[in-house]
């Protein structure tokens, strides 16, 4: 940890204004991934995508093949399926036996496969449309080829889930009776293969809420599995139907309908539309999904211009690249500044995401068995559910969007919240009649309980608003996260909180109303000697359970409640700020502890038992806010991660570990530098931001999340109105970024020999605000 300086007007001498970094990111080409042979399977897969669609793109056995995921495709067991396999064959071949590239071009947010045989050469180029849903595929060469393009689907008749496969879905370990997925449709409709899967009217949704106990109220809970039918259309413009095949990959058997071209040309063209849909009858999605191909093939050109711009303006808008001038793959933190552009692309992917990304994989994941080689499974495989949101990891996805500008990409997060507030305020008032809303740690995308979790084997007598799980039980406080997440993108981008306060009123009514609810049950009395409320029984994280004034929940709640009334006047009436500063009053203060003579935060004022390893002692620091760089007792909190046993056994860079993001914080470059290097260092797979499988699955993106943030913390913090720049920044790393700060404000700085050459603040009156450490 080193000491700051006052502000940046002492730095001024050392500042060079009249070389102005480029906004155009020179540097970004140098993070471009190329390939110069072809992949031995699905799991060497290079990611392409825009808008809500992710692609797995690779070439083997001289076919061109790239698996498609679209946000929000969940099946009636709540799997995340996949839309299927494409397949893409020229004859002659130009993929066969000679000179080969494949090149992921992050400017353009696209993938060029180029193929030569001889004097025979071929290109194909994939990318696709960030504002309609549907996936181009062009080929160029310069001989006369026939394409065969063929749909490949593992669904072309039901399968039954036996085992772990059922970890995929809602059921996981719990199955209640046979589960299958069933079979969509498939078929050649006019010159296209169209193929749509229909959820059958009996769905996960219906089992769980009679698990639940929650009949009474099924009618007016939001049901996102109810008529919902998606899937899509391939067709090309010489393309004709070619028939049907049966074959087997990587142990899965599957069904391929094929397009052939009327005769050789040098171009072909393909288009995959996609369209997903609520609506009784599947003429309906018909319909609408031809509206979608008729768009597709109109104005193609502009389509592109405008995909292409969307990605240069998403690549503008911020960037980290280290040791810019030494770019050297086999360098660590070379390669950490590099895995964070890449991250940032798969994030990128799904800007306009009904649903948000999903920690475990979100559009990318492929066939399990590549994974996890015991896992004979279907390419729709992925472990910890599909339309189970578990919101621990799902936080470290999307806490990196702010400082990275992209608050905008905050919304399909939000918008999931803000959908099933209903469900959980019905919940609260089924089981216990007070007001608020409970959202639980394993949250379905219909706001309940995961059934497994919530657990079938509960005594009749526990309560059933409880998931009777050691893990999970009172584990109710991480939406405060995403609370914050909401006041931060007011803060960050100016996007208006107003209809984000009725939600977070709610969160923060249930911890207040439900504590002394449950005090009273114990005693007379609602709130302790101190007219504080008593947090028992509670839970820090998944790790210290049956918790009496968790610090991780304390700490949410007075940043919650302080942030709140810090708006500005015109948000909340004068009843409401009261309503807001009474609460405040009645959260008690956070606990602390000595540990070998040192004062320590504790992980609450009593706990019972210690059943993971995370670090919630330290959430005041991450992401609470309370203790770090130009904040008051830092020692206490710098004393808590040097001192603390368990946060010393629990260290770790794998998954979703965050004591990377905790050393920022508090200034600890060499640590921070270490185990964020560790985060973002090539993932030992081809695609070197394919991490996993860590605690969850391959890609694991709460991996690639919390490395970014530890990146960002590293080089840029926050207090106030005060912008702390390298506050863990090592001296031998030159760096050129730009990042996000508070009240609409870049800061794009270039650093050489631990000197910043050049810093642009915009807006430029709030270059007085920041603070740089010597």
């Amino acid at each position: 940890m080193r000491p700051l300086v006052c502000t940046i007007l002492a730095l001024l001498p050392f500042l060079t204004t009249a070389q102005k970094p480029t906004a155009e990111n020179p540097e970004l080409a140098t993070n471009n991934i190329i390939w110069t042979s072809p992949s031995k399977h699905s799991g060497e897969s290079m990611p392409c995508g825009g808008g809500d669609i992710g692609l797995n793109v690779w070439s083997e056995g001289g076919d061109v093949l790239f698996y498609v995921a679209r946000s929000g495709t969940f099946d009636e067991n709540n799997s995340l399926l996949k839309l299927g396999r494409v397949r893409l064959r020229l004859s002659p071949n130009p993929f066969e036996g000679g000179p080969f590239k494949q090149q992921l071009n992050l400017q353009t947010g696209d993938v060029t496969l180029t193929g030569t045989a001889g004097s025979r050469s071929a290109q194909v180029h994939i990318w696709v449309d960030v504002f309609r849903p549907v996936v181009h595929v062009e080929v160029s060469s310069t001989e006369k080829l026939t394409a065969t393009a063929s749909y490949e689907s593992w669904r072309f008749q039901d399968r039954v889930l036996k085992g772990k496969e059922n970890n995929q879905n809602s059921y996981k370990w719990a199955p209640q009776g046979e589960v299958k997925t069933r079979h969509d449709s498939i078929s050649f409709r006019s010159q296209t293969v169209e193929f749509f899967h229909q959820n059958r009217l009996q769905t996960v949704f219906d089992v769980t809420v009679q698990q639940q106990g929650l009949a009474a109220v099924k009618t007016q809970l939001f049901n996102p599995l109810q008529n919902l039918i998606f899937g899509g259309a391939l067709q090309g413009p010489n393309m004709v139907p070619a028939g049907t095949t049966d074959g087997q990959y990587l142990r899965t058997p599957y069904r391929s309908w094929a397009l052939k071209s009327r005769q050789p040309a040098r171009f072909h063209s393909l288009t995959l539309a996609l369209h997903t849909t609520v609506a009784p009858a599947v003429a309906q999605w018909q319909q609408e999904l031809q509206q979608t191909q008729k768009a597709a093939r109109q104005n193609q050109k502009a389509n592109r211009t405008r995909t292409v711009a969307w990605w240069r303006e998403f690549w503008s808008r911020s960037f980290i690249h280290i040791q810019p001038e030494k770019a050297a793959t086999n360098a660590p933190e070379w390669q950490a500044g590099r895995n964070y552009q890449l991250m940032r692309y798969l994030l990128g992917c799904n800007a306009f995401g009904q649903y948000p990304t999903k920690f475990n994989g979100g559009l990318f994941t492929y066939d399990p068995a590549l994974t996890d080689s015991t896992l004979k499974f279907t390419p729709d495989f992925r472990n910890w559910g599909g339309g189970t949101h578990t919101a621990q990891n799902q936080r470290l996805v999307y806490w990196p969007l702010l400082k990275s500008g992209d608050a905008a990409l905050l919304k399909p997060q939000f918008d999931f919240y803000l959908r099933l507030l209903r469900n959980a305020e019905l919940r609260t008032h089924t089981y216990w009649n007070h007001p608020g809303a409970c959202f639980t740690e394993q949250l379905e995308n219909f706001g309940l309980p995961n059934p497994a979790e919530y657990n079938w084997k509960r005594p009749a007598d526990f309560d059933k608003g409880m998931e009777h799980n050691a893990w999970l039980e009172y584990e109710w406080d991480t939406v405060l996260e995403f609370c914050l997440m909401m006041l931060d993108a007011e803060q960050y981008a100016g996007q208006d909180a107003t209809p984000y306060l009725p939600f977070i009123e709610s969160c923060l009514t249930f911890f207040d109303q439900h504590y002394q609810y449950l005090a009273r049950q114990r005693g007379a009395k609602a709130l302790d000697g101190e007219g504080h409320l008593v947090l028992y029984p509670g839970s820090g994280a998944e790790t210290y359970k049956m918790a009496y004034n968790s610090t991780a929940t304390i700490a949410g709640l007075r940043t919650m409640l302080t942030r709140l009334l810090a708006l500005p006047s015109t948000y909340g009436t004068p009843e409401q700020r009261q309503q807001w500063t009474a609460m405040l009053g009645r959260i008690p203060e956070i606990s602390l502890r000595t540990v070998e003579g040192h004062q320590l935060l504790a992980p609450a004022k009593l706990w019972e038992r210690v059943n993971n390893t995370e670090s919630p002692q330290l959430y005041p620091v991450f992401p609470w806010g309370i203790y770090g760089i130009g904040k008051p007792d830092l020692a206490t909190a710098v004393n808590t991660y040097r001192y603390d046993p368990d946060v010393q056994k629990f260290r770790s860079h794998v998954g979703w570990k965050q004591h990377n993001i905790f050393a920022a914080r508090l200034g600890l470059t060499e640590e921070a530098a270490e185990l964020t290097v560790k985060k973002l260092q090539d993932s030992g797979r081809r695609f070197p931001a394919f991490w996993g499988p860590g605690y969850d699955w391959t890609p694991d993106h709460n991996w690639g999340g919390s490395g970014m943030i530890g990146l960002q913390e590293m080089l840029l913090q926050t207090d106030g109105r005060r912008i702390f720049l390298l506050p863990a920044w090592p001296r031998d790393w030159d760096v050129h970024f730009k990042l996000h700060a508070p009240y609409q404000t870049t800061v794009e700085a270039v650093v050489k020999d631990g000197k910043v050459q050049v810093l642009k603040v915009t807006p430029e009156s709030r270059r007085k605000d920041v603070v740089v450490e010597e």
